[in-house]
């Protein structure tokens, strides 16, 4: 009897043995890790907490992606709190292998919860799926990191190194400058919205390009600030973050309490008569899918064509004006903006995730434009 009690200890005590620690597992990997693993050792509290985590995957920045930082970056992860948080960022929440992946692209929450950062209920996301062959995850202004050695086990579940460092989303008015929304963001400052929107959790914000408020650019100087509240209102879906798998053929209520309604034709989303022309670009406390139509809450059965080669815009008495793009006057222009952003300002790309423009690494980025929320807590 007390043989038959001892195997199955002896047993998985050797399987334990066999399974490293996550410093362990690491600190086997210090050929493509060092710089990661320099991190880490310089915060033991970090490393203690990485290390009790159970059911994870962690993605490991590379050396290269660590060293192709820029130097105001690079003094940011200097700050413990945001290196937590960020480090974070990096921690799936569930074991997934690089098999666990499709075409189709997958939202999953991450060990990032401080709220000092995000504001999405469960923790801020990362989407992940294959992208030539390759598994990827988009962060921040749809930046891409791919797995470049998949399936380092250890004790809490599995190591992908990444060969770029993922990046927390901003909020809103950084995000929709960055994303070279400059008009929308315009209006929502306009309407003195910047605070309720940015503050809300879990927030879906269909955001119009700058060719469709230039397209309706003869009603703005008319519009009375209820009218633009009600209009900007009615682009934005609080209390739930729906993500571009989310988007099907239903009705959404809006802040301005009228409905949407989604549509899918061939896996294109529309909204309303309004096209998705870049899916999924993460929020602080949610997401934001631009569009090529201004939505008009008093056209609320505006359905789509998906014959027109060009939007019709929902307004019916609305034309170009003759001001330039509307709302942008005092609106600074991003020195760099995410390589999406010729779609999300102008011509229409295709709405599916895998048709998305494709970014380029984070690393070509510079900390203004994708750390500047973060950059005040480095004198904290």
């Amino acid at each position: 009897m007390l043989y038959k009690n001892f195997l199955p200890l002896a047993l998985a005590s050797v399987a334990s043995a066999q399974t490293p620690s996550l410093t362990d597992a690491l600190g086997s990997l210090n050929s493509s890790l060092s710089s990661l693993n320099a991190l880490l050792g310089s915060n033991s509290q970090i490393t203690d907490a990485l290390n009790n985590l159970q059911n994870v995957t962690v993605l490991a920045p590379s050396n290269d992606a660590l060293n192709a930082l820029d130097g105001d970056t690079a003094r940011l992860l200097t700050n413990s709190d945001y290196l937590q948080a960020l480090l974070n960022y990096h921690v799936l929440n569930g074991t997934y292998y690089n098999t666990s992946f499709g075409d189709d692209s997958v939202f999953i929450p991450t060990a990032l919860t401080n709220e000092t950062y995000t504001n999405v209920t469960g923790g801020q996301v990362v989407e992940a799926r294959l992208n030539d062959n390759n598994v990827t995850f988009f962060s921040a202004l749809k930046q891409n990191a791919s797995i470049v050695t998949p399936n380092v086990n250890f004790t809490g579940g599995t190591i992908h190194i990444i060969n770029s460092l993922l990046v927390i989303p901003q909020n809103v008015s950084e995000t929709l400058s960055n994303a070279n929304l400059s008009a929308a963001e315009g209006a929502i400052n306009t309407a003195n919205l910047t605070d309720s929107i940015g503050n809300t959790h879990d927030i879906t914000i269909f955001a119009p390009n700058n060719d469709a408020f230039n397209a309706i650019g003869s009603l703005v100087s008319n519009l009375t600030s209820d009218q633009l509240t009600s209009i900007l209102g009615y682009h934005v879906i609080n209390g739930s973050v729906n993500y571009s798998t989310q988007l099907e053929n239903s009705t959404l209520t809006t802040v301005n309490g009228d409905d949407i309604t989604i549509t899918v034709v061939n896996g294109t989303v529309y909204v309303n008569s309004a096209k998705v022309t870049v899916p999924d670009i993460l929020l602080e406390n949610g997401v934001v899918h631009v569009i090529d139509q201004v939505l008009n809450p008093d056209n609320t059965s505006a359905a789509p064509d998906t014959t027109a080669t060009t939007a019709t815009p929902a307004f019916t008495d609305a034309s170009t004006g003759t001001a330039g793009i509307p709302f942008t006057s005092g609106i600074t222009t991003p020195t760099t903006t995410f390589p999406a952003a010729t779609s999300a300002g102008g011509p229409a790309e295709s709405s599916s995730s895998s048709g998305a423009a494709m970014p380029m690494k984070t690393g070509a980025v510079g900390a203004a434009a994708l750390f500047g929320g973060a950059a005040v807590f480095v004198n904290l």
